[in-house]
């Protein structure tokens, strides 16, 4: 072995993780049927189990819950002949990712089978790679929101039984109704159903709870529809007026520049705007809203689940104190900082939070908080813009232009190396929660 080699990689698999379809063992090859049968411990669900129960000589292990409590005992079994059935391909959406984080992959030997999403594309003819797919078994709803956009195909795996309903109900109530709406049932196996609907004439009964749903996206003339680019109508988002508008919101972003897998912290979030549109513009970006009001605090977690981020997490308390908690956590890739500047404190406990390298972004409408971006921008640097929007409005019977409130906004990034000389390369942080 050479110097510095990973000694796992010599390891030999002890784990096998094999994937399953409705066909059972017929679909199986001989690799993976020996490996049921030299097992010592089968794990997976209890329908797993039942169609490899032939093979099984070893224990068979449902899985328990908390899921991750049954993890805990796969990987304590690790040195023994050790065997995970699951649904399709364990690596799109499915366990072989969740036992990938615990687990070397040198020690696992993986044994695919077409995934659910494969199985529909092929009976429907439908190009894969330009198709959005996306698995809404156990998460919400509402992560299909941004995706509707007309002509936009989807292949959408749901939960159970009512999951097509449901996600054809939200299409209805948001304007996509005219869709196409076809329901996948146990495909590859003796119950398999292809039915064809409307989102909004979806009327099937007993669908069985292995399902896809294949969406051809239409869009009606009011759908609400998420546009791609930074700055959305301030009319999709609920709010009380304590919002960055749509002009400034887009040129913050820009500011902001987010980057693939970054965590934002939004301080004083008011409608959460920010931090909703950071979270739009790619699925690995996660960001936290800040907001000591209650209403606002409630009103940004209404806006998460409408624009498709429930996973936006909403912290109800008052900055700078609610910062402390948070950078025990993970220090921020990215900070904005809007209602609540001027408070004590916050600025310094910002400036210190974010991470080396990290980006902070603030804006001022007030007098009072140009101040503190002034006095910040003397001691540390970064760039001054002021943004001027003007609106055309009715003059009479005639049209003028009528100034919004200038906006001034100061933009800076973190030195590589903070006072402790940690170096942004060298940091050792978790993924975002």
């Amino acid at each position: 072995m050479r110097d510095g080699e990973n000694a796992s990689l010599t390891t030999e698999p002890w784990l096998t993780i094999i994937g399953l379809g409705e066909d059972g063992l017929a679909g199986l090859g001989e690799e993976a049927k020996q490996a049921i049968s030299a097992a010592r411990l089968v794990f997976g669900g209890t329908r797993h189990l039942a169609l490899a129960a032939p093979l099984i000589t070893g224990e068979s292990c449902p899985w328990s819950s908390p899921f991750e409590t049954a993890i805990d005992v796969v990987v304590a079994m690790a040195g023994m002949p050790v065997v995970v059935l699951a649904s399709g391909d364990p690596f799109f959406f499915g366990v072989g990712v969740t036992l990938s984080r615990r687990i070397d992959p040198a020690q696992m030997r993986v044994l695919p089978a077409p995934s659910a999403f494969s199985l529909a594309a092929a009976r429907l003819g439908w190009a894969l790679q330009d198709v959005v797919c996306l698995s809404l078994h156990g998460r919400p709803l509402d992560l299909i929101r941004p995706h509707l956009h007309g002509g936009t195909r989807i292949l959408a795996l749901t939960s159970d039984g009512d999951g097509p309903a449901a996600v054809a109900e939200l299409m209805r109530n948001t304007g996509f109704g005219a869709s196409a709406f076809t329901v996948l049932e146990a495909m590859g196996g003796p119950q398999e159903r292809v039915s064809l609907h409307t989102a909004g004439g979806f009327d099937l009964v007993d669908c069985h709870s292995l399902n896809v749903c294949a969406i051809e996206v239409v869009a009606g003339a009011n759908a609400r529809v998420l546009g791609l680019s930074p700055g959305l109508p301030d009319d999709l988002f609920d709010h009380d007026g304590q919002i960055t508008k749509r002009e400034v919101r887009a040129l913050t972003l820009s500011a902001l520049s987010p980057r693939r897998s970054e965590w934002l912290w939004d301080i004083g979030a008011g409608a959460g705007s920010i931090a909703i549109e950071w979270m739009l513009a790619d699925p690995s970006l996660r960001a936290v809203a800040i907001e000591a009001h209650p209403e606002r605090a409630a009103r940004i977690a209404r806006n998460a689940q409408a624009f498709g981020v429930p996973d936006l997490r909403v912290v109800e308390d008052a900055a700078p104190q609610a910062l402390a908690g948070l950078a025990g956590e993970r220090r921020p890739d990215a900070i904005f900082v809007g209602g609540g500047g001027t408070v004590p404190r916050v600025m310094d406990a910002a400036l210190a939070a974010l991470r080396p390298g990290g980006r902070l972004v603030a804006n001022a409408v007030t007098t009072e908080m140009e101040a503190v971006l002034l006095a910040a921008h003397a001691a540390h640097g970064g760039s001054l813009t002021r943004i001027d929007i003007a609106r055309a409005s009715p003059v009479g019977t005639m049209t003028g232009w009528r100034p919004a409130m200038p906006v001034t906004q100061w933009a800076w990034t973190k030195p590589l190396q903070d006072d402790t000389g940690e170096d942004v390369h060298d940091r050792t942080q978790g993924e975002p929660a």
